[in-house]
């Protein structure tokens, strides 16, 4: 069940493939934004998922996320998750990224608890009507 206050924090290291390097020979590759929030929103999944029951997981539906500094490749970046607000299937984080030396990004996430069997069996049936229609 889930309940306000569950919280993670994990720690990723920032790969080249999460990087920015479009800046110049003269800018490390740095930490891009989508990055970040794809790391935060993958803290919030975990945070919740020994929660929501077997068969469910969740799927994230709203981000509002500032990408305060940069953080270079090789870096660790601290990304931390706490369930604030849930209103039925709908789960409500803050979410912060630190490097060490300071807050890279904060924000809010939404999620909303889905039943993976039927989220599976909407996409085939949308895929399936795409195919038809060709």
């Amino acid at each position: 069940m889930l309940e306000p206050g569950i919280s993670l924090e994990q720690v990723r290291v920032v790969r080249r493939d999460d990087c920015i390097n479009f800046l110049g020979a003269d800018v490390r590759p740095s930490l891009s934004t989508p990055s970040m929030i794809y790391w935060m929103e993958i803290c919030c999944r975990d945070a919740i998922l020994p929660h929501v029951g077997e068969g469910n997981d969740s799927v994230g539906i709203k981000v509002s996320v500032e990408h305060l500094a940069a953080t270079p490749m090789g870096q660790s970046v601290t990304y931390t998750a706490k369930l604030v607000t849930v209103d039925g299937r709908r789960a409500s984080f803050e979410v912060e990224a630190s490097d060490g030396a300071e807050v890279v990004g904060r924000g809010t996430h939404d999620r909303v608890v889905v039943d993976v069997s039927r989220f599976a069996a909407r996409l085939r049936k949308k895929l399936e009507a795409k195919e038809t229609a060709r």
